[in-house]
């Protein structure tokens, strides 16, 4: 038998829209469904998202149990790299003695409403917790074979190192963890287990929808090393190739391991350089959006040249000759193209003409006002988030 225990929440996007009810617990079982042997969801069941958990049970075809819970928590995002608005408040929701679950393979993740106390012959933990993320031995829980998921911040918190060799190092020693996957953002992951260190890169997508690629990775390292019995770093590689598969088209239950290990994929490869951001800021949602975009390449270590902060306001004569040196400075132009801002076509057509990478977030643009960028090598993209990875993809 295998389980997932997790959070079943409801989720709401802007842009691209979302409004469905998953979570990390939900997904993960979705993305396992028809792969694992007696598959179940485990979670505090929410009598508000009744018809959310009975969508999922009835689409994916696994059972969903779990104590009975009245509130239900939602988790509101503008875009999908954005930070969730929660609600309620993560200190204000009522929290509920922990679910007991057992079985030969369980996935546990973090949760908002209590915990999870696990018994298995193999278990995989995702804490999943900007917060305070807890051992997994902490309340009980107990695995013949214990795989370790977590991100750099929850490492971090767990271990009080810096280093990421040193918190993997910490990791297999303190929390008696068999394998730690240690995911490092576009560094891709570090695979170790008590004999070894590998690595395995993040793979590229036509598109970013950022929104429960974490739980789709650890849902796929479970099918693979938990249920299949795949080594750690070959595990580790196929459910990078997952998500970017899921990245690009939101669909589940994750591929074969056949059809992932065909894909052609690129891996994402690290660089640095400079992002010049091109775009009008004349309005209250000009601004809001240059300050987004900025701040989002700021939190992912990106160099940036902005206009408006940059430079600001100022003449003609002030304004150009510092915006055209910060063009010829930057490795890549994002554009805003929205609106068909004249500067900001100007600013297109000189990095087009200086051979430097352009991608374009353009959502609503004529046919007509498209045809020159496209035309000429520039990177048409629809969504914000897609714009920023594609950005920073193209300074490799």
């Amino acid at each position: 038998m295998t389980a997932v225990v997790g959070g079943v929440y409801a989720e709401e996007c802007l842009e691209p829209f979302w409004n469905d009810v998953y979570g990390s617990g939900g997904r993960a079982a979705a993305a396992l469904s028809g792969w694992c042997d007696d598959l179940k969801l485990v979670t505090y069941r929410s009598s508000a998202l009744a018809d959310g958990l009975e969508n999922l049970s009835a689409i994916y075809g696994f059972p969903i149990e779990g104590p009975e819970v009245r509130d239900a928590v939602s988790f509101r995002y503008i875009h999908s790299l954005d930070e969730p608005r929660i609600a309620p408040r993560p200190d204000s929701i009522s929290v509920h003695p922990p679910i007991e679950v057992s079985g030969d393979v369980v996935l546990r993740f973090g949760m908002l409403e209590g915990d999870a106390r696990v018994t298995a012959r193999r278990a995989v933990y995702d804490p999943q917790s900007a917060f305070d993320p807890r051992p997994f031995h902490e309340n009980g829980s107990t695995a013949d074979e214990l795989a370790l998921i977590l991100n750099a911040f929850e490492a971090r918190r767990l271990t009080n190192e810096t280093e990421p060799e040193r918190m993997v190092e910490a990791l297999i020693e303190k929390q008696d963890a068999s394998i730690v996957v240690l995911k490092l953002g576009g560094h891709g992951a570090i695979v170790a287990t008590r004999t070894s260190r590998t690595r395995v890169p993040a793979y590229r997508s036509n598109t970013v929808w950022k929104l429960g690629t974490g739980d789709v990775f650890s849902a796929a390292f479970t099918k693979f090393w938990a249920c299949d019995g795949v080594e750690p770093t070959e595990a580790a590689d196929l459910a990078s190739r997952s998500v970017s598969v899921y990245a690009s088209t939101r669909s589940l239950p994750i591929p074969a391991k056949k059809e992932l290990a065909a894909l052609d994929l690129s891996p994402v490869t690290p660089s640095s350089g400079r992002v010049y951001i091109a775009a009008p800021f004349f309005t209250l949602a000009d601004l809001w959006l240059v300050e987004e975009i900025r701040q989002r390449l700021l939190d992912m270590g990106v160099g940036i040249f902005s206009p408006l902060h940059d430079v600001g306001l100022g003449t003609a004569q002030e304004v150009a000759l510092r915006d055209l040196e910060g063009l010829d400075q930057a490795d890549v132009v994002l554009a805003v193209l929205s609106g068909s801002d004249p500067g900001t076509i100007f600013e297109v057509g000189y990095a087009v003409a200086k051979g430097k990478p352009v991608i374009c977030l353009a959502q609503n643009m004529r046919d007509e006002d498209a045809k020159m960028p496209e035309g000429s090598g520039c990177l048409m993209v629809s969504d914000l988030v897609t714009a920023i990875y594609h950005s920073i993809w193209a300074m490799a």
